[in-house]
């Protein structure tokens, strides 16, 4: 005869195997499944700038501005006096060129054929995307690029000879974040062929997404005997032009 289990064991084995049932589910072949975990995919950036920033670069930088004795601008006062000798010039905002809002309007000036340079690329950047032209920043007295280096360690120093050449008033950033890769290529192949000609020392930032252009005084006459746009002028073929952004 079956042996019949008390009323209460019963209930207690029933029990007991609705409390174990789901560890022995995670159980396949007597290897317990982990729970599925999701895993958070990020898309790394891959930066190869064609004008990667490098300390030969800013050496060529200053020894420009050595060779048009130039001075390094100390204060506002210094500067100043050297708007007031027109030494230095004011950017004109226009459809084709605009200022980063958080630009000093007392540091939105340059040399003029840093200004010449700029006005250019502008008007041909617009002609080709209908966009403007944005400027970060301009010139800078030794006084703003010291405070700038306490909040960031890449920016290069206020004196020696790797200083920063937008002490001289020859420099622009030029905004670069937000451009498409035609944009950055357009630009590109702009600085690409007046650097060949020995008129401008670009840089492409990282931190600050920026084209960093130094603009020598031989622009201004080689423009004026210019009847083509430096863009009208091809790349070399294994010119490196990689972007994901």
């Amino acid at each position: 005869m079956p042996v019949r289990l008390p009323r209460s064991l019963a209930l207690l084995a029933l029990l007991t195997l609705a409390l174990c049932g789901p560890v022995f589910a995670m159980h396949h072949n007597g290897t317990a499944q982990r729970p599925r975990t999701w895993k958070r995919h990020f898309r790394r950036v891959r930066w190869n700038p064609m004008f990667r920033p490098s300390h030969d670069s800013l050496l060529r930088q200053n020894e420009e501005i050595d060779r048009l004795e130039l001075p390094r601008i100390a204060d506002d006062q210094e500067l100043e006096q050297l708007k007031a000798k027109e030494a230095l010039v004011p950017i004109r905002e226009s459809e084709s060129l605009r200022f980063d809002p958080r630009l000093d309007p007392a540091r939105r000036y340059c040399r003029a054929w840093t200004r010449e340079f700029v006005e250019d690329l502008s008007q041909a950047y617009y002609r080709q995307f209908h966009a403007q032209i944005q400027v970060n920043s301009a010139v800078r007295t030794v006084r703003v690029q010291r405070r700038l280096r306490r909040r960031n360690s890449n920016a290069a120093p206020e004196k020696g000879e790797t200083a920063s050449s937008h002490l001289a008033g020859v420099t622009l950033d030029l905004q670069r974040r937000g451009m498409s890769k035609a944009q950055i290529r357009y630009v590109e192949s702009y600085l690409f062929y007046l650097k060949a000609l020995g008129l401008v020392e670009p840089e492409e930032e990282r931190r600050q997404w920026v084209f960093h252009v130094m603009v020598s005084d031989r622009y201004s006459d080689w423009r004026q005997n210019q009847t083509i746009f430096p863009t009208e002028h091809p790349l070399p073929a294994d010119t490196a032009l990689t972007r994901a952004e």
